[in-house]
């Protein structure tokens, strides 16, 4: 990093280079771009940030990000509650609910497996998947299992699948609308739509 830029610079370049997704090159752009932004727009990000887990909390039934003990899905009667798509990250759950497709609830793993990085079942919303699951004791229940198609992601659905078959309920993949080592929150809703529409029972 240039050694004339003052102090604050070049801490805030830092802090933007820890964010995913941006180099140090574009978080010069971002810290020269605010340096150029009136003071009141900047104070007004610096307020968003600041409070940014202030109220927030994650639901009790899906662990979607929520500021009450259910979040607005879980919470919505008219959502099908027979219904579980079991997904990565909050932030598929956005990618699925931009497609208008999808009228069901979510369960939020908050990650995959991954003995590598030693993530396994432990790290995982796993135990309160199967006690959801469980809780509700149908068998025209439908868990779809959504995780991402690469190679933790299928690692993740097989493992779920083992355990949920027992269970007696109804099991589904989404199709392979989806490029194989490709993430959710990358793809275009019609990739989504039709991924979403043409799952299949998976066994």
């Amino acid at each position: 990093m240039s050694a004339f830029l003052p102090k604050s610079i070049q801490e805030l370049i830092e802090e933007f280079s820890r964010l995913p997704g941006v180099g140090p090159k574009s978080a010069q752009r971002l810290a020269m771009h605010l340096l150029r932004t009136p003071r009141v727009r900047v104070q007004a990000l610096a307020g968003a940030i600041s409070g940014l887990q202030d109220g927030l909390r994650f639901c009790n039934m899906c662990w979607n990000i929520s500021e009450e003990e259910l979040c607005r899905i879980c919470a919505d009667p008219m959502r099908d509650h027979a219904q579980i798509c079991v997904v990565e990250d909050i932030l598929d759950v956005m990618a699925l609910e931009k497609t208008s497709e999808y009228h069901g609830t979510y369960h939020v793993l908050h990650g995959v497996l991954s003995p590598v990085d030693g993530v396994g079942p432990e790290q995982l919303k796993i135990d309160a998947l199967m006690s959801r699951v469980r809780g509700e004791g149908s068998s025209s229940f439908e868990i779809i299992l959504a995780t991402n198609p690469s190679l933790e992601g299928e690692t993740t659905a097989m493992y779920l699948l083992r355990l949920l078959k027992p269970l007696g309920v109804r099991i589904t993949r989404i199709a392979r609308g989806l490029p194989a080592g490709g993430d959710l929150d990358y793809a275009d809703e019609l990739t989504l739509s039709r991924a979403m529409n043409g799952r299949a029972e998976y066994v």
